[in-house]
């Protein structure tokens, strides 16, 4: 047999060289900030998510002691379950970041598994910042390479590209080779999961898939590591990556070979103002202009929206139960009744998506009066929009568009507002003040940390 280097360079030998070859020095300064927005944004989501049920049932299920911190919580865990905790307290309410022109959640996958494995082989802060960029550069042109395409086949992306993510965000910050590095991914492919039949009833099983993607690329940098023997081919052999999970595609390894270190992918993630489905966030916008447009629900007779054919089996069908969703869970991905919360509740943050609002039998009436239609036209996946038509019972029309979605590329959120999300979030979990101002403080200085030993000031 040949040896590797002797052999044609692969496609995730490729990539894996470019990952390989990044130093601190030469990341963006947008991308360190990018980097500091995310860990910043996931830190108040895993705090506001610390006290509930699905993460009563986790922290029981995975209780192993260990020298790694489950953010928010007192007790310590092994570096894996760490990262499986704080990825799905991260993911848990859908309120976390995604990817605007190829939509795929990145940092609740890359983070928790950089962090624990900083934490656990004491690496400097600026290794971790290092991996977390890694990491989620890469989960943005991994999913570039056939985008759509996984939805299609019933899989969720979340948990499939997101191990290979975490992959390269942990063997980053570890310093692996070329050869290691592409390892990981072959180690990682083999450990990807997810299937979206959460969507039937809301199930739970979403929350699990950026925990488990994190835990498994964690095992996987550390187990390409030792020299274990993977699959040099995993992008471009007979039985790739891409064919299994994506199968209608015509994968673009461009994506993984093309503009490194200058075109930086991972500024298109965009972070969220409504704690939902991020294509409903625009016909949220119009919804809260119509309250205040027309007040009075009984006034509207019905409401089309135009939208694109992408969002129609994950966000609108079957549209009878998109009327009436089992729960406020299942809420976050039904159209029309996050339509209904924006206009009746002004808001669709984390207070809103409750079981008790879910049954709400006005909130109900309104989300039944909305159905749609789909619009050729529409820019889906490259860019969220909205628009509704409103016919009243008088007979006059309404229209109302939102041509982007805020917090996106078109619109992005301040660190300002980030910060003033992890407060509210923090407050929501029980957090002192003091505590989260002392976190904000180490995220926004973690280049000059020696080490991640000092999370362990903010167990709680």
């Amino acid at each position: 047999m040949k040896e590797p280097s002797a052999l044609p360079e692969t496609v995730s030998e490729t990539y894996a060289r470019f990952l390989s070859q990044l130093g601190f020095d030469a990341l963006s300064d947008k991308a360190v900030h990018i980097a500091k927005k995310n860990l910043v944004d996931a830190a108040g989501l895993c705090i506001a998510a610390r006290n509930q049920d699905y993460m009563r049932q986790i922290l029981s299920a995975f209780g192993d002691p260990g020298p790694c911190t489950a953010i928010g919580h007192a007790s310590a865990r092994n570096a894996a379950d760490a990262a499986l905790i704080n990825g799905v307290a991260i993911h848990g309410e859908d309120f976390d970041d995604t990817l605007e022109g190829a939509p795929i959640r990145v940092g609740a996958m890359v983070v928790p598994a950089v962090l624990a494995e900083a934490e656990h082989s004491r690496l400097s802060g600026e290794r971790a910042i290092l991996g977390i960029v890694a990491g989620l550069e890469s989960v943005c042109r991994l999913n570039h390479v056939a985008a759509g395409h996984m939805h299609r086949a019933g899989f969720h992306p979340v948990g499939v590209i997101g191990a290979l993510g975490a992959a390269a965000g942990v063997g980053v910050a570890l310093g692996l080779d070329r050869d290691r590095l592409a390892a990981a991914f072959g180690i990682a492919a083999s450990f990807a999961s997810g299937i979206i039949e959460y969507l039937t009833d809301g199930a739970w099983t979403k929350r699990l898939h950026p925990g488990w993607a994190a835990q498994s690329g964690l095992k996987a940098a550390r187990i390409a590591a030792s020299g274990f023997f993977a699959p040099r081919t995993v992008f471009d052999g007979q039985h790739n990556f891409f064919k299994t999970f994506a199968p209608t595609a015509r994968p673009d390894y461009r994506h993984l070979a093309e503009s490194l270190g200058t075109d930086w992918y991972m500024t298109k993630i965009v972070f969220k103002p409504y704690a939902c489905g991020t294509m409903i966030h625009p016909y949220i916008d119009c919804a809260r202009r119509l309250a205040r447009q027309v007040p009075d629900p009984d006034a509207v007779a019905s409401i089309v929206c135009d939208t694109g054919e992408g969002l129609v089996h994950r966000l609108w069908e079957p549209l009878a139960g998109k009327h009436r969703p089992p729960s406020g869970y299942a809420a976050k991905f039904s159209m029309p009744f996050c339509m209904a919360l924006g206009y009746f509740e002004g808001d669709a943050g984390l207070a809103q998506f409750s079981d008790e609002k879910a049954r709400n039998r006005r909130y109900i009436e309104f989300a039944s009066k909305i159905s749609y239609r789909i619009d050729p036209e529409n820019e889906y996946p490259s860019n969220y929009s909205g628009h509704l038509r409103v016919e009243l019972k008088s007979g006059e029309i309404i229209e109302l568009r939102q041509p982007h979605m805020r917090g996106g590329m078109r619109e992005p959120l301040e660190f300002r507002e980030i910060v003033d999300k992890f407060h509210a979030n923090a407050t929501r979990g029980g957090w002192p003040g003091g505590l989260g101002d002392r976190f904000l403080e180490f995220c926004e200085s973690l280049e000059s940390a020696p080490d991640l030993l000092e999370l362990r000031r903010f167990r709680q």
